[in-house]
Order: C-alpha cells, then structure tokens, then sequence
C-alpha cells in the first residue's frame, strides 16, 4: 500500500511539474509554493502527536482520513447490492423515491431475496383474490370516554420535532399530510406555526419536558396544554413515554443550538440548555399514568388520548393493564414503538442492543389487552422501519390497527440516508437547522412526494390484502404471515407464537404469563419479585416457593364508574394446535 501511495505521488509531482514547465516562469513559482506548502504540512505531521499514523507517514498518512470521509458514498453508490444497505436497503429505497415522484416502482425479472435463508417471511396469497376497495380504509380510534373520535389512516407521519428536521421538511411533510388527509404527528419538540401551515390533521406529542405546555420549572401546565389542545387541527394526544431507537433515555439540546425560533417553539429560554427527562415528572406508577390520560383527556375537550413507548418488561405492560382494569381509565390508542426505530441522535448502545423490537413488543400488547378484555376500547399503532405495503399489512397481521412511519417519510422528503441527522450537515436539508442547506428543499414540490408516496404505498397495502382475499384487515389472521425456521420448514405466526384467547388472563393465565402477571402491580413500575435463588450480588436467603406455587391475583373489570362488570364468558377450549384469531372482536 504504501509502494502504491508513493507511485501515485511521484505521479502526481511530475504530473504538475509538466504542467508548471508549460506555464514558464509563473509555473515554477506555483510549483516552488506547493513544495514549500507540502513541507510544512509534512513538518507539522511529524510533530504533533495525536495521530500516530501521520507521525510515522507525513502527508501520505492524510490519504486515510481522505478515503475514511467518503466511505460512505463510495459503499452507498458502488459496492452495495440492491438487498443491502442499512437501515434500508437500496431496493426499499428506490421504491420510496419512486413512489413519491409518482413514477413506476415496479421491478423487473424476479426477487433478489433468498427465499430458502432462515427468517424470510411472506405473506399468503389466495386462490380466490377479492378486488381491492376504492377507498382507502380508516380506523376509528376512541374508547368508551373519548367525545371527538378521529378515523386515521393505516399510514401516518411518525414523530420527529421542529428542532431535529428543519422548517422546510416540517412544512413539505405537512403539505402532503393535508393533500393525502393522514396524522402528522409533532414529535415532542412542540406545536409550532410550522405544524400548523397547511392545516393537517395533527397528534400533538406530549414528551417528558413537555415543550409548549409547560411552566417555568419544566412542569406540565394543564392551561397551557388546554389552550393548544383546543385548536381545530389538534385531533390527537400522544403522550410519549420512551423511543424505539433509545429506551429510558431523555436528551438535551445544548444551548449554543438553541436558536430563536427553536426556544419559541418549545416555551423555553435562549442561552439554557433545552432538557428532556429520561421519565415524566407528572405521573411514576401505572394508576397515576392512566390518571394522567384522562386529565389531558378532559382538558383537551374529549380528544383521542393515547401513548407510545418501547416495549421493556412484559410485567410493566401488565401492570398498565390492571391499571386500566381497576381505575376503569383506557387510552385510546397506544402506540408501539419498536427497537429497530429512528432517531437523530442516540448512542450507539441503546441503537443496537436496549430495547424490544416491534414484532415482538407490538404481539407482547396486543396479546396483554385481548388477555384482559381490553382490546375492543384500544387501537394499537405500530412504528418501527415501516416503508412499504407489505410492512403495513404485516404489522396489521401481527396486532397493529394501524402504522406510524418516519424515516420512510423523511424520503419522501428528499433524505438520502447519508446518516448525518446529528452533525446538522444533513447535504439535502432534511435533518439540519443550517438555512443554506434547509434552503434547496422545496417545499411545494416535496409536499406533493410525501402525499404521492404516501397515497401508492397504502393503495398497494389495500392491494395485497385483497390478493390475500381479504377486503377488510379485521379479516386478517396469524396463520397469513409464514417464517421460515430452517432449510427444510417454513411455520405460520399462528403456529410460532402464543395468542392469548380474550379474557384468558382474567380466569387463568398460561403458565408462561402467569409469574408476569401475579408480579405485575397497578401502583408500581418495574421488575420487583424475589427470584427463587441468590444472585451473585445477593447474599443466600431463605428459599422462595416457586411461581406456579402462587395463586395469582384475580382483577376483575371495571367500567367508568369503578363498578365491577360481569367477566368475559370462558373461551371454548380450541383443538390442539390451533390458535384463536389475532382479534375476534371486528376493528371498526
């Protein structure tokens, strides 16, 4: 290598020294200016001592940090195949970009996918396919207490703040919500004039620091919040309690990035560092966080109130169920959040190894609330790498009513994946508050791509199912999403997972909920029951009956007015290998 770097630099010196005999006289001088230059970049390279490699190789050692820079472009644009790339692959990438121009996104000559690897996954088409219906399909999100129900779309814009995308995304992204008629949700950086542009159909995010409604200490403020909720376009609150891509952790925007327009939106002073909690100060057990639904509930005049997280302990998402149970307070919506989520910035850590991804977080929910008998008063969302119309017909599948997606949106928007959301150097605009970049991203224009792609990937959602015979996603069941396990056997998600029968963890949980669900507490959060051994930091205790030893904790049901209600009838016993339907109870 290094041989080579020394040929490609004589090359290059008697390269110039041509061209400065060419010039005469004024060639010699440029030629002398760039030696003299070299020289004293070579001088200060064996110098200094923070990077051994330009010590040992002056100059030649820089040609690393050259090549290291456009490692990305050069893997992205010449080296990667059209199933790789992450965290989406070229072909899913195209597919956007194609669908948002309102170009052809078909392909040609067959997959490129190995279909024999194991954890290839497929939908099953029917012998009898029905027609697709001509309008889209919308689902009705409002529980028993909510006034101003709201029919959202299968596919929406996920959160992301006015502070991590620039203005001119925010207003393109709401432009297509508008066209397109789905939610634009805010993020929980606040709900700024940006929002509000175009008058989409908006979920207003509550995070932890709760920007845009709180008071001079951080603190939610419910008049505040009323003011803002009151607003036509506010047809939802999400209340977020954790993020896919960084579980249990808040965040801070220094001060210094803090600009003007950034601390209007979020109510909060220029020159302090701008905080979010990693938990909520108004509410810290599962009662007070069903409480604290039915507070915003009441102040924003009856409007769908729900929450998102990603999913941690199964015994957390439990405890939320008996919390629901016993107070007889429901959110209208949860909306789960996957580990394989976006974000602008997270270490790298909670990226690749906290956190449940979301089909195994999103069946863990929907499989808790048909257990308790809750699922008939809440809608399920599912967000995490939703792109296409197969990933939408998937989550339904697995328990989701309906899908958030954000990164897909992004480029929708004009992002090119270049991976560079925190450095504020985002070369298209999309994720950057630097005005000479944000400046070349149309907003006419690229509001018109986010309804396209929006518009084609639900159609072709739509168009799937009915390929499946279904023509309603009620209609969808486990037994329609196969995996393949091994070389030789592929198994239906029916026959892969559990599905608790409605009301099961009412009468008698199965074994393999029942430790869960007799730990899991209305009043508290979190992991608690002794285990039956010594841990190595432990010392040895009296042993401790095992969990099939106790009898759990029956909660029986109640209504708004705290009033037990009758219990669901027993389920009829299935035949063996046969699992119930992913929901019997019809989504509206």
């Amino acid at each position: 290598m290094v041989r080579f770097l020394i040929l490609a630099l004589l090359s290059v010196l008697g390269f110039v020294t041509i061209v400065a005999a060419s010039l005469g006289s004024t060639g010699w001088w440029i030629l002398a200016a760039l030696a003299l230059a070299l020289l004293g970049l070579g001088i200060h390279d064996v110098l200094q001592t923070k990077h051994a490699i330009l010590r040992n190789f002056p100059v030649l050692g820089r040609m690393r940090f050259l090549l290291e820079s456009i490692r990305p472009e050069m893997q992205q644009y010449f080296i990667e195949r059209n199933t790789d790339g992450r965290p989406f692959a070229r072909d899913t990438r195209s597919l956007i970009y194609a669908r948002a121009k309102g170009a052809d996104s078909h392909k040609a000559f067959g997959t490129e996918l190995d279909v024999n690897e194991v954890g290839y996954e497929f939908l099953l088409h029917s012998t009898v396919p029905v027609n697709a219906p001509a309008e889209q399909h919308r689902v009705r999100i409002g529980g028993p207490d909510c006034l101003q129900p709201y029919d959202i779309s299968l596919m929406n814009v996920s959160s992301m703040s006015f502070g991590a995308l620039s203005k001119n995304a925010v207003l393109a992204m709401n432009k297509g919500a508008a066209m397109g008629g789905f939610v634009h949700e805010t993020g929980e950086g606040g709900l700024t004039k940006y929002h509000l542009e175009y008058g989409a159909d908006l979920f207003w995010e509550i995070g932890s620091g709760y920007f845009g409604c709180r008071d001079a200490d951080g603190n939610f403020d419910p008049d505040r919040f009323a003011a803002k909720a009151a607003h036509g376009n506010v047809k939802g609150i999400t209340i977020k309690l954790s993020q896919g891509a960084k579980p249990g952790l808040g965040g801070v925007l220094p001060a210094a990035k803090v600009t003007q327009e950034i601390a209007a939106a979020r109510e909060i002073p220029m020159g302090v560092d701008c905080i979010s909690p990693a938990s909520h100060s108004s509410f810290s057990t599962p009662r007070e966080l069903m409480a604290f639904v039915k507070h915003l509930r009441d102040l924003s005049g009856g409007k769908p109130v729900g929450y998102k997280f990603c999913v941690g302990s199964r015994t957390d998402v439990l405890a939320m169920c008996k919390a629901m149970l016993e107070t007889g307070i429901t959110p209208d919506f949860i909306t789960v959040d996957g580990s394989e989520g976006g974000t602008g910035a997270a270490p790298l850590e909670y990226e690749d190894h906290v956190g449940t991804p979301l089909t195994e977080g999103l069946m863990l929910v929907h499989n808790a609330l048909v257990g308790c008998g809750l699922r008939d008063k809440v809608r399920l969302g599912a967000a995490g790498k939703v792109a296409t119309g197969s990933d939408i017909v998937k989550r339904l599948i697995q328990g989701a009513d309906f899908t958030f997606s954000a990164r897909s949106m992004m480029m929708a928007t004009g992002c090119i994946q270049a991976q560079k959301c925190h450095t504020n150097e985002c070369p298209v605009g999309v994720a950057t508050q630097n005005a000479h970049l944000y400046r070349a991203l149309d907003v006419l224009d690229k509001g018109n791509r986010v309804y396209n792609y929006h518009k084609l990937t639900v159609q072709e959602a739509a168009q799937l199912m009915a390929s499946m015979g279904v023509s309603h996603p009620s209609q969808l069941n486990p037994r329609m999403l196969r995996r393949r396990i091994d070389h030789l056997t592929t198994r239906s998600y029916a026959a892969l997972h559990t599905w608790v029968a409605p009301g099961e963890l009412l009468r008698e949980p199965a074994r393999g909920w029942l430790a869960d669900w007799t730990e899991a507490d209305a009043d508290t959060f979190g992991e608690h029951a002794p285990m039956p051994w010594p841990t190595p930091r432990e010392p040895a205790a009296a042993p401790v009956e095992l969990a099939e030893t106790v009898e759990p904790k029956r909660v029986e049901p109640k209504d708004s007015t705290h009033k037990a209600v009758a219990p669901v009838h027993p389920h009829a016993k299935r035949p063996e290998g046969r699992l119930a339907p992913k929901n019997p109870i019809p989504k509206r």
